[in-house]
């Protein structure tokens, strides 16, 4: 995940608490938060690994 993707999801984020999203806007948000979920699952068990506590 890239830090320019890390910055539009905060940027959505704030939009949507302030004035909101259009659809293309949430659908973006939506997609960038699921890689964003994945790339955090790959690092979790990758440091799982090595540190030992997954095979």
């Amino acid at each position: 995940m890239e830090k320019h993707e890390l910055d539009r999801i905060i940027i959505l984020t704030r939009k949507q608490k302030t004035t909101g999203l259009t659809r293309q806007e949430a659908e973006e948000r939506r997609e960038l938060y699921i890689k964003y979920l994945a790339f955090v699952r790959v690092r979790v068990e990758k440091q799982l690994e090595e540190a030992g506590c997954r095979k």
